[in-house]
């Protein structure tokens, strides 16, 4: 069992300036290795065994593509109860997938119940964040366990095929520069849309609103009661 001190999560960072900001979100079922995932992110070290998590927030500056950007990781207890062949997403998971811009889907392979619960955690982040650009990616860990393997890659693979998102398998344990890929990729492309975002915001305050039809109409008309007066 791991110290508690390895249980708190990493100071935030001072506040960036903004646009600067990423907010993510890791949800998967308990016991998949989502803390282990965020820690070897942000600390590159891999702490096997985790008391139950409540939720906690770690926020690091992260060196992206030349700029620091502020990343904070909202890691999540098991969010989903799976009850003969029904999976139930908690309602407490609302406000953190409401906050987030960015998720990784976590099954491990070693489980096929986490596997299942996949799919309605998707559903659920798509029915809060209707927009198909909200980036998503599904990740199989515990990849170094191919003997305890219940779930094939290639299940993931057509998963995440249908729902149009992303699918790789890593090893948490094994694989450091895996796991950094994966928050890195996301990161870049919550950015994007954070520009995408503003650009659209930008163009639509500098192109002037069409004017109502009606209106135009009733100048018009003003305009022609005015001329027939004159003659």
């Amino acid at each position: 069992m791991s110290q508690p001190f390895l249980l708190a999560p990493i100071a935030e960072c001072a506040p960036g300036p903004p646009g600067a900001q990423v907010r993510l979100a890791v949800l998967g079922a308990r016991g998949v290795g989502k803390s282990a995932m965020i820690v070897r992110f942000l600390t590159k070290r891999f702490i096997g065994d985790y008391e139950p998590n409540t939720g906690n927030l770690y926020s690091r500056l992260v060196h992206l593509e030349g700029d620091h950007v502020a990343v904070q990781i909202q890691d999540t207890p098991g969010c989903i109860q799976v009850q003969e062949d029904c999976v139930q997403v908690l309602d407490s998971l609302s406000r953190c997938v409401k906050w987030a811009e960015g998720f990784l889907l976590v099954y491990s392979i070693t489980d096929y119940s986490s596997y299942q619960s996949v799919q309605p955690l998707y559903q659920h982040i798509r029915k809060l964040h209707p927009d198909a650009r909200t980036p998503v990616i599904i990740v199989g860990n515990k990849a170094d366990l191919l003997h305890a393997r219940q779930v094939q890659a290639k299940e993931g693979l057509q998963l995440a095929n249908e729902l149009g998102s992303l699918f790789l398998e890593i090893s948490t344990s094994d694989d450091s520069q895996g796991v950094c890929d994966v928050f890195q990729y996301l990161c870049k492309e919550v950015s994007k849309l954070q520009h995408a975002g503003s650009t659209d915001r930008r163009w639509s305050s500098i192109i002037p609103r069409p004017k109502s039809p009606n209106m135009q109409d009733l100048k018009r008309r003003f305009k022609q009661a005015l001329s027939s007066k004159v003659k």
